[in-house]
């Protein structure tokens, strides 16, 4: 059974919620900025990172909201009427500013990546990576009583309340029994109970507490910035991968890593390409996928050699690549790559459309889907201001029938399987579909990566240019950096600015 074998229905999307909405015109500080999203492998919890260096997790809470006897469940379709809910978990502060002195670089707190890790029945736990350090965090779970409220019963003192409790006092004349209890206390009367459970309610309340705890730390094995980090499959490894290497990590192990891909050449000035993201196979904890400033994706097999450099088979569109012009480079550069569920089909984004791969094709992608196109004849004004430098994520459904990801003006772009070419569904991220996202638009600062290669190229046109035509349809300074896809549900959760949006089908 293929892909398109069976297409989706149209869906139509709703909004569910939204996390950090500021009013129009409220000042957005630069580190509440939404970096990462992630939700772990059930989909019962939703992990955000922002440039402040802060993870912020939310869990499920409509599971929990189920609750009554077998059959007032079955009066109820609940998975037709309830789509998931989240509410916020705990919030911690992940990384800090850092100063390298050896090579007088400041590493930011800024969160690039954050992944969970597999844990059937422990507690949850959580990668997350700035530049340069990766942090494992366990979120330890823990339960605490807080005292309500009590009814005092009159001419008791606060102190000897519970030994004024009827119960209490009718048990005093019984005969005590061989385990230390009186008669009536074992069998917990629900009239003659030491609290019933109404004064149980209103005596103490059970709340759940958080505590992230950091586990491990991760440093010093990277060179040049953390663009990505991918757990494997078999919950024991994962990678890090920046500019020009990919490292492999066993999570217990913090002080060494071992390194299966280095692209950095004996002289710099012969650099072609360098490496955007990295993902490990979904069921496979041998192969990994990983892309690349000219559009190729390659498949590593570790099984094959220890050094996976010349090992790779690669997926590439002979047809983009035919026709070259000034930013053929700069918009065939990948900025995210995603398996799908199944592990035989890739999803990858450059800046102008989105990619479905077919692993057992290398020659051409199996749908291409177009999201940019209309910015085409504007390319040259895009690079004058850095915003053909953007990188887009993208994610792909459980099913694998449906595709989605951002753009400009805050639109989300949600495309279906077996629709090539389609111009696919578009919602506007916001509480209201007619009012616009108002984000400052602050000053872009170039940053020192190797992924900008391209932008030794040559300027031309306006060096001031303000491109109204572009200005009049779609609003550069909002867009949808980053997002994720529910495992399970028809749910995506993205971002703008610092305000994190959940939408439904």
């Amino acid at each position: 059974m293929t892909l398109a074998d069976s297409l989706p229905p149209p869906a139509h999307w709703k909004f569910s919620q939204v996390f950090g909405e500021r009013a129009p015109g409220e000042e957005i500080l630069d580190g509440d900025v939404i970096s990462a999203i992630e939700f772990d492998r059930t989909g019962d919890h939703l992990a955000v990172g922002d440039k402040g260096g802060r993870v912020v997790i939310f869990r499920r809470t409509d599971k929990a909201e189920i609750s009554g006897s077998r059959k007032e469940l079955e009066k109820f379709d609940f998975s037709q009427s309830r789509h998931p809910q989240f509410h916020f978990k705990t919030e911690f502060q992940s990384h800090e500013p850092e100063f390298d002195y050896l090579k007088s670089v400041e590493i930011e707190e800024k969160i690039n990546k954050v992944k969970w890790c597999t844990t059937p029945n422990g507690p949850l736990r959580i990668l997350s990576t700035n530049d340069k350090t990766i942090k494992l965090w366990k979120i330890k779970e823990h339960t605490v009583k807080k005292v309500n409220k009590a009814d005092q019963i009159p001419h008791v003192s606060s102190e000897n309340m519970l030994l004024a409790e009827r119960s209490f006092e009718a048990g005093q004349h019984q005969p005590a029994v061989s385990n230390g209890y009186h008669l009536e206390w074992t069998d917990m009367p629900s009239k003659g109970s030491l609290l019933t459970q109404e004064e149980n309610s209103m005596i103490s309340a059970m709340e759940d507490n958080s505590t992230p705890i950091c586990r491990k730390v991760y440093a010093h094995a990277h060179d040049f910035n953390i663009n990505s980090i991918s757990t494997n499959s078999d919950g024991e490894t994962f990678i890090s991968a920046d500019d020009l290497r990919i490292n492999v990590w066993n999570m217990e192990i913090s002080n060494q890593c071992f390194n299966i891909i280095d692209m950095k050449p004996s002289n710099m000035e012969d650099l072609t390409e360098v490496i955007t993201s990295a993902v490990f196979h979904p069921s496979h904890c041998n192969v990994l996928a990983y892309s690349s400033t000219r559009g190729f994706i390659r498949l590593v097999d570790m099984r094959k050699s220890a050094l996976c450099d010349h090992s790779a088979r690669i997926l590439k569109d002979q047809e983009a690549n035919g026709s070259k012009s000034l930013f053929t480079e700069i918009i065939s550069a990948i900025s995210d790559v995603k398996f799908t569920y199944d592990g035989i089909h890739i999803l990858s984004r450059d800046y102008m459309s989105l990619k479905l791969w077919d692993t057992r094709k290398e020659s051409s992608p199996a749908a291409i889907y177009k999201v940019h196109e209309h910015l085409r004849p504007k390319l040259s004004d895009l690079y004058n201001d850095d915003t053909i430098f953007d990188k887009f994520d993208c994610c792909v459904s459980g099913r694998a029938l449906h595709f989605a990801t951002g753009s400009y003006s805050n639109h989300l772009r949600v495309f279906s399987c077996g629709v090539g070419h389609g111009e696919g569904g578009t919602v506007e991220v916001c509480r209201n579909g007619s009012r616009k996202s108002s984000v400052d638009a602050a000053p872009r600062r170039r940053r020192s990566s190797l992924s900008n290669l391209t932008r030794g190229f040559s300027r031309h046109g306006r060096e001031n240019s303000v491109w109204d035509s572009i200005e009049a349809s779609c609003d550069m300074s909002s867009k949808i950096l980053h997002m994720a896809w529910h495992p399970t549900a028809n749910l995506i959760a993205c971002s703008t600015g610092n305000s994190l949006f959940t939408y439904y089908a």
